[in-house]
């Protein structure tokens, strides 16, 4: 085994840069470890990768999943080993304890919430396996716990949205579907919106990320606040179930009750050229060639950023339909 070899303990600590980049780009069942990914040990010139997914909830999901798989394969150099975890953080747990007992050599994962990590976290750095937080972050007690975390920038992107709301609907009274309560997604967007525009908003309810459960959410909030004339969506999807409720409440979406959503996806952006959204800020997932040039450097042992922040772009309806057509994702 090159590069990290078992010396890999010391790692997290070794990391000398903590400069954030900005780098253009982004943030069904429990799976086999090597569902999707590849089988079998691999060879030893493979790096064995162990990551595990949250979910597969959105558009934006399964595109950043597509990414990982495509740049991880054993083609580019990699024996990945990947767990599906339903959005279930005792899914995730397990399956990063599988991780140790695999003995992989670099451990990725994307944090269904940010808490409740300290034991599973304190194995890993026990093991010796270094660590690499994809697109959401964790609040943990132990220390240096993980070597490198890549995404987008949650509050950012939060702040991006209130600016819009700021400049083009002053009186505008908000509705805030949020995401999984607890996790760093909806954290920090909340926090960016809110201190822009905080005293607009009139009501939140989570839809969990999900189609189905935003237009649960938004159903009730016609009835709970019938004044009110945007919401603001942590994603598109959940955005897209909002435009279901309101056209069944006899509105029309885009104008009567407009919405400002986070992800950019392809339905969300035809969302936006069909008039129903009326902002999208971007968070882009396809960043997987990020990530295993990353996870490479972590496992040669060199020197990496503490942060890699992924760019995220802006849309309005002045967006084509060319535009939208020609997205990867």
């Amino acid at each position: 085994m090159k590069g990290i070899n078992r010396a890999r303990t010391g790692l997290a600590g070794a990391v000398a840069t903590f400069t954030i980049l900005a780098l253009a780009a982004c943030g069904g069942g429990s799976d086999t470890a090597a569902d999707g990914g590849d089988t079998g040990d691999g060879g030893s010139d493979l790096i064995r990768v162990g990551f595990s997914q949250l979910g597969a909830e959105s558009g934006w999901r399964t595109a950043n999943t597509e990414s990982v798989k495509e740049s991880l394969s054993k083609d580019s150099g990699f024996d990945l080993k990947f767990v599906d975890a339903q959005q279930k953080q005792e899914n995730q747990i397990k399956a990063l304890r599988d991780f140790i007992a695999q003995d992989v050599d670099v451990i990725a994962f994307s944090p269904v919430i940010e808490t409740g990590w300290d034991e599973v976290l304190q194995e890993i750095k026990d093991s010796g396996i270094p660590v690499v937080l994809v697109d959401r972050t964790v609040d943990t007690t132990v220390d240096d716990p993980f070597v490198t975390w890549i995404g987008a920038d949650f509050k950012a992107e939060g702040t991006t949205a209130g600016e819009w709301v700021a400049e083009n609907a002053p009186d505008a009274k908000i509705f805030e579907l949020q995401g999984t309560l607890g996790s760093g997604a909806q954290v920090d967007r909340e926090e960016g919106f809110g201190e822009v525009v905080g005293e607009q908003i009139i009501g939140k309810a989570s839809g969990n990320f999900t189609r189905a459960e935003g237009k649960t959410a938004v159903e009730a909030a016609l009835q709970a606040y019938p004044d009110m004339t945007m919401i603001f969506t942590h994603n598109d999807d959940m955005g897209l179930g909002a435009i279901e409720a309101i056209e069944a409440a006899g509105k029309v979406p885009g104008k009567d009750i407009q919405i400002v959503s986070v992800d950019g996806v392809r339905d969300g952006l035809q969302a936006l050229v069909d008039k129903k959204f009326n902002f999208v800020v971007e968070c882009n997932p396809v960043f997987g060639d990020q990530l295993a040039e990353l996870i490479t450097k972590v496992y040669d042992g060199e020197d990496v950023p503490k942060e890699t922040i992924v760019i995220d772009k802006a849309f309005d309806q002045t967006i084509t339909q060319a535009d939208v057509d020609a997205r990867a994702y």
